[in-house]
């Protein structure tokens, strides 16, 4: 057991964030003794490990406590995913530093724009508003006011996710290894864009494989016939979770 400062000096997590995440309940003390003083064990300082990770990818405090709190929260496959955005993250940064320095060498006015490309995720949210733009998932989305770079991020790890969907695309969809590709999907969704109910990832699975640009971008990212694979994945996952 370590007291609150001592958690403090720790993790380099200030005191007074230590108390908004326990009145949060986002990370409660272990044990509080007689006297009020706040106490941590081994299992509290792994959860707020878990939490400034999520926070590093600028995760607000209410999804990261859905997400550790739900049921079927498994700390592995969140380390996988924060892996991959932080991996996304880092590619972003890389490129905008290559920019900097070609500007640097070749004179301010040798501009290239293609860093701060965010089409593909403007045109994923365009294409999905005007599929269900009136729908409570939609308006989730808009309420949650993520920035642009945020945006680009989720849409740059959702693409991921579907290149390791194309890797696995000959697998029986009914397997349990497709079934849990499917469950992390619906996971990734909830937490970085709306609240991914059973409804709504059927609904997601009819226009996946649409034939318009959404099944385009899934086989690009993840290879001919990924969208249908997924596809045909997600509905089984409904018929199983209703």
């Amino acid at each position: 057991m370590m007291n609150i400062g001592e958690l403090s000096a720790m993790t380099h997590v200030s005191i007074r964030t230590l108390r908004h995440y326990d009145k949060l309940g986002l990370l409660k003390p272990s044990h509080v003794t007689e006297s009020g003083y706040r106490q941590y064990d081994e299992s509290a300082l792994q959860r707020l490990h878990t939490i400034l990770l999520f926070r590093e990818l600028e995760f607000p405090l209410a999804d990261i406590q859905r997400i550790i709190d739900a049921p079927d929260f498994e700390p592995i496959e969140a380390l996988d995913k924060q892996i991959t955005l932080l991996t996304m993250r880092r590619e972003h940064i890389d490129n905008l530093i290559l920019l900097a320095k070609g500007m640097k060498l070749k004179g301010m006015k040798h501009m290239d724009f293609s860093a701060f490309d965010a089409r593909k995720i403007d045109d994923y949210a365009a294409q999905a508003k005007a599929a269900w733009g009136k729908t409570d998932a939609w308006k989730e989305f808009e309420s949650r006011g993520n920035t642009r770079e945020q945006n680009k991020q989720s849409g740059d790890a959702l693409m991921a996710l579907f290149a390791d969907f194309g890797k696995r695309r000959d697998i029986d969809p009914t397997s349990d290894e497709a079934q849990q590709m499917v469950q992390q999907l619906r996971d990734f969704i909830t937490a970085n864009f709306y609240t991914c109910t059973v409804p709504v990832l059927r609904g997601l699975a009819d226009m996946y494989d649409g034939g318009g640009d959404f099944t385009h971008n899934i086989d690009k990212a993840g290879g001919q016939g990924t969208a249908a694979f997924i596809a045909k994945a997600m509905r089984l996952y409904c018929e199983q979770n209703k």
